[in-house]
């Protein structure tokens, strides 16, 4: 690794600190909470461990949610593994605690790792909090360290290529009604 990628991986975990501060797992699959999902169709396939839903998918579990055009899931015989979820964009909406608001996400293509804890948003995707932004053509967060990287795409001519980030000063972040909306700036 070159020295100058070292301040860009230092900057990467201080924006993903400050982005995601106080923020709960993704989907928590100890939780006494069901996961709920509701659908126009649905086709479980018991001997493989999938089910997918299509048209108009919401899945909740409490306060976290996700919607999209199709979800998939996967489980086996310790539970449920992966999620993935596609929409024109699918979104990821999680509430975070401390009073920090919710995280707001989307991306054409998202998935979630149970075993990894890890949350993937592919294409156009957009992670929002408090008015903190990651922009990227892949972000990768992990929602137990809490981690967050992000790729840029391949300069097409519809848009930089580059990962764009914005980070609100603390004085706005420090004036958040308890809904995490921001009052009069």
């Amino acid at each position: 690794m070159s020295l100058a990628n070292k301040p860009n991986r230092k900057l990467i975990a201080t924006l993903a600190a400050l982005l995601f501060a106080g923020s709960a797992a993704a989907f928590n699959l100890d939780s006494n909470v069901p996961i709920t999902v509701n659908a126009d169709n649905a086709r479980l396939d018991d001997g493989k461990g999938i089910a997918t839903y299509t048209g108009d998918v919401v899945m909740t579990q409490g306060e976290t949610e996700l919607t999209a055009d199709r979800v998939v899931l996967y489980r086996d015989e310790t539970g449920l593994q992966r999620i993935e979820a596609s929409g024109q964009p699918a979104h990821y909406r999680q509430a975070a605690t401390e009073g920090q608001g919710k995280t707001d996400a989307k991306a054409l293509n998202i998935t979630y790792s149970a075993p990894e804890s890890l949350l993937t948003f592919e294409k156009e995707a957009v992670i929002e909090q408090n008015g903190n932004l990651f922009r990227g053509d892949i972000i990768h967060y992990d929602s137990v360290q809490r981690v967050v990287t992000a790729e840029g795409a391949a300069n097409d001519n519809n848009g930089s290529g580059r990962v764009e980030m914005v980070i609100q000063p603390r004085s706005r972040q420090n004036t958040q009604d308890p809904d995490g909306s921001s009052q009069g700036q």
